[in-house]
């Protein structure tokens, strides 16, 4: 099979790489119908962090070709979407609604996902099927469902929006967009979204975003607090996951407000004093996003949301380092690879 691997900063090549096979007794095997890179496989990309030889990829959709003895829920010919993160369903963790820290997973995750086919470890707890075929308008919304619409619900849950709130989003890529669209489906009242790219702002305002703040820093936080009486929002979801963010975003939560940080964390570190002196909730971390599938595919094949129009640019697979380029420039927002 075809499939991207990193060797090393800046370089990604796509290669002739081994079938994946069964494994164990709960693993799957699919035929990815497509896949996408996530913002956050440009940090390897950039050298934040080390890649050797990585396999890339962890959003997927796509059909059955082969389970194993013990899986129960899903049969080959099914079309199915899954979780960026493997979870059993059944141990205390994954019950108690956190199976993106599923207690049985230990090391086998969702990796190589930009690939022909892939093995899904868990999958009676991971893969959720798709009623019938879905078209290819439908194929995109449900690719974005893996992770960054999953985890922009995740990020809008955590910080409480809903009906009479005001909700804030720092971060203006596939996540923060996503976490726009939620707080909208959630109710909320008012959305602001911090942004200083046009077509990001646009595409913001389709998702439901009622103001825009272009200013960072402690300008951001000024403007947050000019729009909301002086108090800052009731409502603020991090999707960046950077130092300047995360305070900017703890700083724009009202005293007794929520915040929910999805941003994937690189170097970041909390003082102590502002996060005790902001007062706020905080809940974070990778999403639980298995939590949502069967609700956000429901709203997809409804055509009451349209995740899929994240996706600015489409490549084919063999093309992926194209992409890459492309988000890391910041040419596309989001890329999707046709398989």
């Amino acid at each position: 099979m075809r499939g991207v691997i990193m060797h090393s900063p800046g370089e990604v090549t796509v290669e002739d790489l081994p079938d994946p096979k069964i494994l164990k007794p709960t693993d799957a095997i699919i035929r990815l119908a497509a896949s996408c890179i996530c913002g956050s496989d440009l940090w390897p990309f950039r050298g934040v962090v080390q890649p050797h030889d990585q396999a890339m990829g962890h959003e997927y959709v796509g059909v059955v070709e082969e389970v194993g003895a013990d899986v129960r829920t899903v049969k080959p010919g099914d079309f199915v979407v899954g979780s960026f993160m493997a979870s059993c369903g059944e141990c205390e963790i994954c019950l108690s609604g956190f199976p993106s820290r599923c207690a049985r997973r230990g090391h086998d995750g969702i990796e190589g996902m930009q690939a022909q086919f892939a093995r899904i470890p868990l999958a009676d707890g991971t893969l959720v099927v798709v009623p019938g075929m879905p078209d290819a308008a439908a194929v995109r919304g449900l690719l974005a469902l893996s992770d960054v619409l999953g985890t922009g619900w995740f990020g809008a849950l955590a910080a409480e929006a809903g009906p009479g709130k005001t909700v804030a989003v720092v971060g203006d890529g596939a996540v923060g967009l996503m976490a726009v669209l939620a707080a909208r489906e959630l109710g909320a009242e008012r959305v602001i979204a911090m942004s200083r790219h046009a077509d990001r702002q646009e595409l913001a305002r389709y998702y439901g975003a009622t103001d825009i703040v272009e200013a960072r820093g402690d300008e951001g936080v000024q403007a947050i607090k000019e729009l909301t009486n002086g108090h800052g929002a009731h409502s603020v979801v991090e999707a960046v996951g950077t130092q300047e963010s995360f305070m900017q975003a703890v700083r724009s939560t009202r005293p007794g407000g929520h915040m929910g940080f999805v941003g994937v964390s690189h170097e970041v570190q909390i003082p102590g004093i502002q996060l005790f002196g902001a007062q706020i909730h905080t809940l974070g971390g990778p999403a639980p996003v298995r939590n949502y599938l069967p609700d956000l595919v429901d709203r997809i094949l409804a055509g009451s949301i349209d995740p899929g129009r994240v996706f600015d640019l489409t490549l084919p697979l063999d093309q992926a380092a194209d992409g890459y380029a492309a988000m890391d420039e910041r040419r596309a927002i989001k890329v999707m690879l046709t398989v």
